[in-house]
């Protein structure tokens, strides 16, 4: 059994993950589960397949939720891929420092 990073775990279908995934409050709708293959096809997000279905993780959720507010604030999905690697980078080399000054 392979363990996996908090949060990484592949736990909701698209129905159930574009629930989840609601715009700033609990009460406004949940975004279409077009808009999250829409997202996967464009390589904003990667779902883990399990034979045809779409399984999204925690950290999934976010990253849509993070893709949705940066959308909602006028960037185009071009902006959010380069905001959204850069992020990853950011926090890729912070783990780095962390270690280096562990040491």
């Amino acid at each position: 059994m392979t363990m996996r990073p908090s949060g990484e775990e592949p736990l909701y279908t698209i129905s159930i993950a574009a629930r989840l995934v609601r715009r700033e409050t609990p009460t406004e709708p949940p975004i279409h589960p077009q808009t999250l293959r829409m997202y996967e096809k464009e390589g904003l997000v990667s779902p883990q397949r399990v034979g045809k279905n779409r399984l999204y993780s925690d950290r999934d959720i976010e990253r849509v939720r993070q893709i949705q507010r940066l959308t909602r604030i006028g960037v185009n999905l071009q902006g959010v891929a380069m905001i959204l690697d850069l992020i990853e980078r950011m926090e890729q080399m912070q783990a780095e420092l962390e270690k280096l000054r562990a040491r």
